[in-house]
């Protein structure tokens, strides 16, 4: 990456030159392999414009950093490039979040493990692994992971680049594997429940422990930066017990949020923690995982007047008692066609209307593990999955008791689904969903697949793992290999607007960016009347789902101009910090619905804490321009010298953009991996006490009070925030008990089954952990 840095000067010209039209250079609807993780990519964000971030459980990657197997990278959307990132915790089943600064937060994950996903080398009081000396990783089940994503401008060995990854300075106050995480308004996130140890779902059989199963479950929300108070019970995990892992969950405009788990819906205040149930998922279909449908919010536009609408599609309807418990279903779930049903609703509706469910179109085929992409032109884009069974993996269910009698593997699904489809909220009903031109995949992306949109409005499609360690030789192995897909809109002359901000504020002035009329081809009048400004970030991708994902439209009008360009004046974001928390997001121009590139901004003040508003912007009326006399008016379309200036240009630079991607794919290398010998004992985290970007936090040793900082985007110099307590690391960090008695006491009656963690077999892995 050190000679592209170099080459630093050639990617704006590049990237100009891309993207007017990207026809030359790719196909449309199809995808296009762009590389390898490195790792597999279980979880992923977008760092910046330039940079995805990836995460891996703790597992025998190839790859090595600091003397053990990598389990994080970070791959460039220029080059394809990745290099390997040293995380030292088990990231497995993590949450994640952004920061209105634009730095990303990660949340627990699971005990350390070694070789075949066995507990590692060194156990902790619980039973769990708190070290393991093979593969070098730590107990992450109350580990924050923080990153201030850097550009290639950047020092990628500086500090401040890096993952920040010690429990002992910062750390949750709950063990917590697949939680749920999202942000306020203010830009705090709260962190919602969990498992303790893992298992398949959370809970035993029969259930007579809902909240907490015996030490195994956490039903319980937590804050970053955290309170002073302790983790209350969230009810409704109580009452969803067992399906309630990684729920899907929305910010409301109130400040309440909206949560789905199992088949069950509340609308909950968790400032006072008051819940207000919901209709229950029509038809008994389990959105969560493991069953893992898709879920999004649509885009919020002024049309709607950014009232939140839900939309739910694919998942499982097995019965109730086909789910089993801890260590694997009672049945063979890969014989069971996940679902096609979809549902929307409006959690918060106006006009005094019930809240309900509306059945929306059908996809086009039963998905379970599927997501969907808010792609920058509105439509939602669905992407992998499998066709029956569920999440998750294991050596045997209720039914096949050995792992050679199993017919996939590990894998508890079956029947990938290779071809995308857009759903597309604004058509009528019965005419929403589409597959029209979208080409296969040839790569399977069952359990553990990733999905994330990309700055030129490409979606990045990577992992997929269903094994409980590295397995490149089963039916649906470990998978390194990233894809590109280009929606169809790359097939169309792309807008090159200018004026960007590199801030949205709420509420305020607003802002004027320009359309030349070399970027648009047709009428001058007819593309400045379809053209919208959006906002939207992608959010942190894992398990079918995308933490924090949401569009909104900026309110604009336009002035056509002489010379056929297109000023667009732009509205700042509602004064209303609730329809879209602080923090990083991409800035698009849509024109006749083909997006721009996406410029990067940061929504907000990049503090956390009540964001500053002011009055809505106020935009001026729309000018025409009038064909006749070539002066701006109110009606009038464009000269045919405006549109065919407009086209020629595209052209030009569509064809100069073949040409910059030939140069790029003949640019693409791959990093060479250090090894060093692991250490023969546990070895100190070896890390700063301080989190990048400068924290100024006490030292390790007084771990009484850590404050988490506030960080300006431009100085990256951190300050701290003096309205919120301190996280607390327990002395004895492997310890947890729910119910505070005795470490033995209370779980004595834990078995490893109801941990997940079942005996070895004759393959040397462990039969169930997921």
């Amino acid at each position: 990456m050190t000679a592209l840095r170099r080459a630093g000067c050639l990617f704006p010209l590049l990237w100009l030159a891309m993207s007017s039209s990207s026809a030359s250079a790719v196909t449309a609807g199809t995808f296009v392999e762009s590389g390898n993780t490195l790792v597999s990519a279980m979880m992923m964000f977008l760092g910046n414009e330039e940079n995805v971030y990836i995460l891996d459980k703790a597992e025998g990657n190839k790859a090595q950093v600091a003397g053990h197997p990598a389990w994080g990278s970070v791959w460039n959307m220029d080059t394809h490039e990745t290099e390997v990132m040293d995380v030292r915790t088990n990231v497995f089943c993590a949450s994640g979040m952004h920061l209105p600064n634009g730095s990303f937060v990660t949340f627990g994950g699971n005990g350390a493990v070694g070789v075949g996903g066995n507990t590692g080398s060194q156990v902790g009081m619980d039973g769990q692994g708190a070290w393991d000396a093979t593969y070098g990783d730590f107990d992450g089940r109350k580990a924050i992971r923080m990153i201030n994503p850097c550009r290639k401008t950047d020092n990628f060995n500086a500090p401040a680049c890096q993952w920040f990854d010690d429990p002992t300075v910062l750390a949750m106050k709950r063990n917590r594997w697949y939680s749920t995480a999202e942000p306020t308004g203010e830009g705090q996130i709260v962190i919602i429940g969990g498992f303790v140890a893992g298992g398949y779902v959370n809970r035993n059989v029969p259930n007579i422990d809902p909240e907490f199963e015996g030490g195994a479950a956490d039903c319980t929300y937590e804050y970053f930066p955290a309170k002073s108070t302790e983790p209350q019970a969230f009810k409704f995990l109580i009452q969803t017990s067992g399906l309630n892992a990684y729920a899907h969950t929305f910010l409301m405009p109130s400040g309440k949020m909206f949560v789905q788990a199992n088949v069950s819906t509340v609308l909950w205040d968790h400032d006072n923690n008051i819940e207000t149930p919901l209709p229950d998922m029509p038809g008994g279909v389990v959105r969560v995982y493991p069953a893992s449908g898709a879920a999004a919010l649509l885009p919020l536009r002024p049309e709607n007047n950014y009232n939140p609408t839900v939309i739910f599609c694919g998942g499982q309807d097995m019965p109730e008692g086909h789910w089993g418990d801890y260590a694997f279903p009672t049945v063979n779930t890969w014989e069971f066609p996940a679902s096609k049903d979809c549902q929307r609703i409006a959690p918060e509706p106006e006009g005094g209307k019930a809240v309900a469910y509306e059945q929306d179109d059908d996809m086009p085929e039963g998905r379970t593990m599927t997501q969907f992409i808010a792609l920058p032109d509105g439509k939602l884009l669905l992407v992998n999955g499998a066709l029956n069974g569920t999440a998750g993996y294991s050596q045997q269910t209720g039914i096949v008791k050995s792992y050679a009698d199993m017919p996939f593997g590990e894998s508890l699904a079956s029947g990938p689904t290779l071809t995308p489809a857009l759903y597309d909220p604004k058509a009528a009903k019965g005419k929403r969903w589409s597959t029209e031109g979208l080409s296969t995949s040839k790569i399977p992306r069952m359990y553990h697949s990733t999905a994330i949109l990309l700055a030129d409005g490409s979606v990045l499609i990577a992992g997929s793992n269903p094994n409980v360690d590295v397995n490149i030789t089963t039916i649906y192995p470990t998978e390194y290999r990233i894809e590109i897909f280009y929606p169809p809109y790359f097939s169309k002359t792309r807008p090159v607007p200018t004026g960007a901000p590199k801030t949205i504020s709420y509420g305020g002035p607003s802002f004027d960016m320009v359309i030349p009329a070399s970027s648009y081809s047709g009428s001058t009048n007819e593309a400045a009347e379809s053209a919208e400004v959006i906002i939207t970030r992608g959010g942190f991708t894992t398990h079918a789902m995308n933490m924090g994902q949401r569009m909104l439209q900026l309110n604009n009008t336009y002035t056509v101009n002489k010379n056929g360009s297109i000023t667009l004046h732009v509205a700042q974001a509602p004064p209303n910090a609730n329809l879209f928390q602080p923090g990083p997001a991409l800035l698009f121009v849509n024109v006749h619905g083909v997006p721009s590139n996406g410029s990067y901004v940061i929504v907000g003040n990049g503090q956390i804490g009540p964001q500053p508003t002011a009055a809505a912007s106020t935009l001026p009326a729309s000018v025409r321009l009038d064909s006749a006399s070539g002066s701006a008016s109110g009606s009038g379309s464009n000269s045919s010298d405006s549109e065919e200036s407009g086209m020629s240009m595209g052209l030009i630079i569509g064809i100069a953009a073949g040409g910059a991607a030939l140069l790029l794919l003949v640019g693409i290398v791959f990093v060479c991996m250090r090894r060093r010998k692991a250490a023969a004992k546990p070895p100190s985290y070896q890390m700063s006490t301080s989190p990048p970007g400068g924290y100024n936090m006490k030292t390790a040793a007084d771990s009484s009070s850590f404050v988490p900082m506030n960080q300006s985007n431009d100085s990256r110099a951190w300050a701290a925030h003096p309205n919120e307590s301190t996280a607390s690391f327990n002395s004895a960090p492997y310890r947890d008990d729910p119910r505070g008695g005795d470490p033995y006491g209370s779980q004595a009656n834990l078995t490893q089954h109801q941990h997940g963690y079942g005996n070895q077999n004759a393959y040397g892995q462990q039969p169930h952990r997921y």
